[in-house]
């Protein structure tokens, strides 16, 4: 085996401590940024809020800090420009927050008061079950019974598994037969909500019906409608039905009509989460008729040096020493990525509400294509910088709070030379397909001849695949008795 040695010229990116920590916190949702605050608060003694330390104090450690952001800011791609002036000091924001009649919002409404506070969280279904199975006058072995069917019970209603399989999970400690299995799922189907704990669409309709008084009119053909002739139904329609049933169309429209007051996802009466608030990093508002963008106040917590800390390390001990001042170091490093997320989550909100001023004005349809190269390039920042600040941050405007992935979406060029976002797309199925007369619901086809009219040329399986994004059932389906 011969030994030699070589040179060989080559390049290797190394992320220093400072870098990663930048990256890291970028990548924060604004609750877990406050959580990782509030850890680095309870581990560095040398970390305090600044509304903790007294004015005079705190301004030389904010000095400090602030002369080294240029630097990290250089390194992550984070600050290298200030935006455009942000109007006179005694111009007035028009905070114009009246409802839109675009309602669609990515990540649903936001609290006014920003109030992180939320309800305890009401019991689950399957919690509400149980509930109902203790009050009842069962033996133990009924019960157990009980609790292995609510056990199956999807947060929809419905069985997620045939009662053959919960027979077989019984054993070896009880063995009961599928008619005892049954009869406790009958009372159980009675519990509240009514129609728990079904197999499917038919059996859950026909449980609700058999809970109606007799005299309710329609309730006999709408028992047979359940039972045996819900596809037909769906397919056909009810005046095609009726001349199957040999009954009147009147008879079977009111029997339909019945149907429909029906809740065919009782599962759904009973909440099983606490609703997940989102706080807005960044609001946008109008002034002087520009709209802009401002970080929301608080979601950046402002972080301080504590003197008293710093003032003890000339004092201390070496080891005593050493190990404020690595604190100290890391406080600082802390403070500085902090202000460097917040430029990076601001510059990032401002471009945003700079390229979509359509959309704030006008709704969805007014969307324009954005890509993250388009951001990058703008603000002089990596692709992957804008990736990371547009996740999990969101911007609240007078049309709902929006992550900032949602102000991003591909064009389809239309026949005035200019390009339709996809988001805009959308909308105008959206729109088309809820003024269609829902006796004749549009095809695929004829909402891309419409599209196609308004000056937008897409393919039908295009619509097809928009059309199936906004979860909107095909024409067959969108039919209406």
């Amino acid at each position: 085996m011969k030994v030699s040695l070589s040179t060989k010229l080559g390049q290797q990116l190394t992320l220093t401590p400072q870098l990663r920590q930048a990256i890291h916190l970028l990548t924060l949702s604004a609750a877990e940024l406050e959580s990782e605050i509030n850890l680095a608060l309870e581990s560095n003694p040398l970390l305090e809020r600044a509304e903790e330390a007294g004015d005079s104090d705190d301004a030389p450690a904010v000095a400090d800090t602030a002369a080294n952001v240029a630097d990290t800011n250089a390194q992550t791609d984070a600050v290298t420009a200030q935006t455009a002036e942000e109007g006179s000091a005694d111009e007035a924001p028009d905070w114009d927050t009246e409802p839109s009649h675009s309602h669609e919002s990515h990540s649903g409404g936001v609290p006014e008061d920003n109030d992180n506070e939320q309800a305890e969280a009401p019991d689950g279904l399957q919690d509400h079950l149980l509930w109902q199975l203790h009050l009842t006058h069962l033996s133990t072995r009924e019960r157990s019974i009980g609790a292995a069917l609510i056990e199956a019970v999807g947060d929809d209603g419905y069985l997620t598994e045939s009662l053959e399989s919960i027979r077989e999970g019984l054993l070896p400690e009880i063995h009961a037969d599928l008619d005892e299995i049954g009869a406790v799922l009958h009372l159980i189907q009675r519990f509240d909500p009514v129609g728990v704990a079904c197999a499917n669409l038919a059996e859950c309709l026909t449980v609700q019906l058999s809970v109606l008084s007799p005299e309710t009119p329609g309730l006999r053909l709408a028992r047979q409608l359940a039972s045996t002739c819900l596809e037909a139904l769906a397919r056909h329609g009810a005046d095609q039905v009726a001349r199957q049933l040999g009954e009147t169309p009147a008879a079977v429209h009111e029997a339909v009509a019945l149907l429909r007051s029906l809740d065919p996802r009782p599962g759904g009466q009973i909440a099983t989460a606490a609703p997940d608030y989102v706080v807005p990093d960044c609001v946008a508002y109008r002034q002087a008729g520009v709209w802009r963008a401002a970080l929301v106040g608080g979601q950046t917590p402002a972080l301080a040096i504590s003197r008293h800390y710093e003032a003890l390390i000339g004092k201390a001990t070496r080891d005593d020493a050493t190990y404020l001042r690595s604190r100290l170091q890391e406080a600082r490093w802390l403070i500085r990525s902090l202000q460097t997320r917040a430029d990076t989550v601001l510059r990032v909100a401002q471009a945003i509400v700079r390229q979509q001023s359509g959309f704030l004005e006008y709704g969805p349809e007014a969307m324009r294509p954005l890509t993250l190269r388009e951001v990058a390039e703008e603000l002089g920042l990596h692709e992957s910088t804008i990736s990371r600040t547009t996740t999990r941050k969101y911007l609240h405007t007078p049309r709902g709070t929006f992550e900032f992935k949602r102000f991003f979406a591909s064009g389809i060029a239309n026949e005035t030379g200019g390009a339709a976002s996809s988001t805009a797309i959308q909308a105008m199925i959206r729109r088309l397909v809820d003024a269609e007369d829902p006796r004749k619901p549009l095809s695929d086809a004829r909402l891309a001849v419409e599209l196609k009219t308004s000056g937008v040329p897409v393919a039908r399986r295009t619509v097809a695949k928009y059309r199936e994004a906004l979860r909107i059932p095909t024409s067959n389906e969108r039919q209406r008795l």
